[in-house]
């Protein structure tokens, strides 16, 4: 995969509990020129979102303890200017419509599969940020 720098500037945070994804995903990210902050849970997610607003939330729905749509549903709750309409991005291996739906009500603003193609990654998070960017 060649960078292509869409990228750059952008902050974003990661939330995903396996070690080989959250690698992955923060690479992929990183090589274009975002920064990453990755952390294994929505507690840690809530502890980075108290010190920095990022650009782009991306979470995983399976998460030890409190699942990627409690987390979710929490971080919409809050204030604009808390983070609450930061763009997000359900990242999770279910793919089930059922499973897309109840993403997309819980708040975040596009589910994508697990795994996936690093272009169609950055693909993704530079569209979000396009047309989302408030």
């Amino acid at each position: 995969m060649e960078p292509s720098g869409t990228l750059a500037g952008l902050d974003i945070l990661v939330v995903e509990d396996d070690n080989d994804t959250r690698f992955f995903i923060t690479t992929v990210l990183e090589m274009d020129g975002a920064k990453v902050i990755s952390v294994i849970s929505a507690d840690a997610a809530r502890k980075v979102l108290s010190e920095l607003q990022p650009d782009v939330l991306i979470s995983d729905i399976g998460l030890p303890g409190e699942d990627g749509y409690t987390f979710i549903r929490k971080f919409r709750a809050l204030k604009p200017k808390n983070g609450g309409r930061v763009p997000a991005i359900a990242l999770t291996a279910y793919t089930d419509s059922e499973a897309r739906i109840r993403a997309l009500e819980g708040g975040f603003d596009t589910h994508v599969s697990k795994p996936i193609d690093p272009e169609e990654l950055v693909e993704i998070v530079a569209s979000l940020v396009a047309c989302c960017n408030w």
